[in-house]
């Protein structure tokens, strides 16, 4: 019976392990690279004893991952096999017999002689010294008039990941960019090698293995040794120290005669993006043109010397640099430190302080015999509006043209220096500068520092008579005076002889009273000055002759 038992005994004992057990209890969805023979690896592992599960070693313990390289013997040779294969994130149970961890001998009095180890294992990364920097494009602009280069200036925006995906690092985290110059050892060097030849908006992975990043030092609480790093980059922002202004002509107004000069004042509208496109400023959201003088810094240094050489009605597209905009400062809360700017400007108008206003005659009758001038009442038709082509007013939405009287300060003043000097019939165009219109206040639908155009057509022209004059004499007046008003000659003149002797003056031509008002007004007025008893009669020594400042009679 014992011999019996002592044969089930020895028929029942486990075999001894002759290779690496592996038990590949978790693994990650996605595994891009397994481990080969040469890798680096970083792992997390606790170390029992088969035979009851005690634990002899645990990197765990010491919160420091265990760091070295696969078949170079530097590891017991079964955990040289057990790694062979393994992804990051995995997790595998590794059961090394003795003849493949410390054999016969055990070591330093923790590990008995032929102990059957077991090593629960957590891949935290993995490389190897023939690795270099991996770059995965996500997303290109169609449009890349640039890429980054050595010594130019970056602004971008990044997620940075270990490779178990644990975020060691986000600017989105801060809601600002990382701002660097490339090429000046301000960042490792996988990751300048991973942002040059990127465009703005241009999204990368870039994928920095450790001898290229941090290596064995690691940076700071989140950077651990020798650690591989993923970055997920949107490059918001570039340029380069020496940078000009960069101009593009979008569109250009044909027959453009004249440009701006440095001094001259311009209206325009604008929009204003960063280079990713994110608006940060419009005056079109304001109803409302931007308006400055040229060339002498009441704007940044880029747009005053984008404003010169515009036509009226062009567009430009304006690339300006940070060290001739708001530079490191930025504006608080709307353009932050460092940002390229980018401004797309729509002239609406421009002059100078000292311009005149412009008088182009389009139509002129042959025959002019008569031209308007001050005191003349005149009707003419017109248009006017800015120069981008904007109605503002016009005659043709009123039943009848316009009339004023010239020099009674009536219209503004360019608009009376364009309307005199016509004929009638005559057709002008009349550019008026600001200073002889509705100036910095503007009127109405006219804005402030508004260039004005004017269309014009003169209608009809009377002739008339100076200031506080009601009739003037066109030539010498009769002397004397009163025997040729007394037409029945009985020494008293009353209203009515008075007024059939006016009327007969200017039907004749010899005299002119003043247009625009009611004749029988105005004689009666006259009469009313001269009849200075009151009696309802003008006798001879009750009248009395004026002479205006040109030496014409006047009554």
């Amino acid at each position: 019976m014992f011999v019996l038992l002592l044969v089930l005994s020895l028929t029942c004992a486990p075999e001894p392990l002759q290779d690496v057990v592996v038990d590949r209890y978790h693994m990650p969805t996605y595994c891009p690279r397994e481990v080969e023979t040469e890798d680096f690896v970083r792992y997390h592992f606790n170390g029992t004893f088969h035979v009851d599960g005690k634990k002899f070693d645990s990197s765990h313990d010491r919160a420091k991952a265990y760091i070295s390289q696969v078949g170079s013997g530097r590891l017991i040779a079964g955990m040289d096999r057990g790694l062979v294969g393994m992804c990051v994130n995995e997790r595998r149970r590794i059961t090394v017999p003795p003849h493949l961890a410390y054999g016969s001998v055990g070591t330093g009095g923790v590990i008995p002689p032929n102990a059957v180890l077991v090593y629960d294992v957590l891949l935290l990364d993995l490389w190897n010294m023939a690795d270099q920097v991996q770059v995965r494009t996500l997303h290109r602009p169609r449009r890349c008039d640039r890429a980054a280069a050595v010594s130019d200036f970056v602004r971008y925006h990044y997620n940075g990941t270990l490779l178990t995906g644990e975020l060691f690092g986000s600017s989105h985290s801060k809601n600002m960019t990382y701002d660097t110059y490339l090429g000046q050892d301000y960042l490792n060097i996988g990751m300048e090698e991973g942002l040059l030849g990127m465009c703005v908006g241009e999204r990368r992975v870039i994928i920095v293995p450790p001898f290229l990043a941090y290596g064995e030092t690691g940076l700071g609480s989140q950077i651990p040794p020798q650690a591989s790093l993923i970055y997920e980059v949107l490059l918001v922002d570039l340029f380069n120290p020496k940078d000009d202004v960069t101009i593009e002509v979008k569109e250009r107004p044909v027959g453009c005669t004249r440009t701006t000069v440095s001094g001259d004042f311009v209206r325009y509208h604008y929009n204003g993006t960063f280079q990713d496109g994110t608006l940060f400023d419009s005056s079109y959201r304001r109803n409302s043109t931007y308006d400055t003088y040229v060339g002498e810094g009441y704007v940044i240094k880029g747009m005053d010397k984008a404003l010169v050489g515009l036509c009226m009605g062009e567009r430009r597209r304006v690339i300006v640099p940070p060290h001739l905009a708001y530079g490191e400062n930025g504006v608080n809360g709307l353009i932050p430190s460092s940002a390229v700017l980018v401004f797309h400007i729509l002239v609406v108008d421009f002059h100078n302080p000292k311009d005149p206003v412009e008088i182009r005659v389009r139509h002129k009758p042959q025959e002019c015999h008569v031209i308007s001038e001050a005191d003349d009442l005149i009707q003419y038709r017109y248009n006017c509006s800015l120069m981008d082509g904007t109605l503002l007013y016009s005659s043709d939405h009123s039943e009848a043209p316009s009339i004023t009287t010239l020099g009674a300060d009536q219209v503004i003043h360019g608009l009376e220096q364009g309307l005199s000097g016509m004929c009638v019939g005559e057709r002008r165009e009349v550019v008026v500068p600001p200073h002889f219109a509705h100036g910095e206040n503007g009127a109405g639908s006219v804005p402030s520092n508004a260039v004005l155009l004017f269309q014009l057509e003169l209608i009809d022209l009377q002739k008339g008579v100076p200031p506080g004059f009601m009739f003037v004499w066109l030539e010498d007046s009769p002397e004397p005076l009163f025997p040729s008003m007394d037409l029945n000659n009985d020494r008293v003149v009353p209203l009515q002889e008075f007024s059939d002797f006016i009327m007969l003056q200017v039907k004749e031509g010899k005299g002119r009273l003043r247009p625009g008002v009611d004749a029988g007004s105005i004689i009666a007025d006259m009469f009313n000055n001269q009849d200075r008893n009151g009696d309802g009669y003008i006798s001879p020594d009750e009248v009395d002759v004026q002479t205006d400042a040109q030496g014409r009679d006047e009554l």
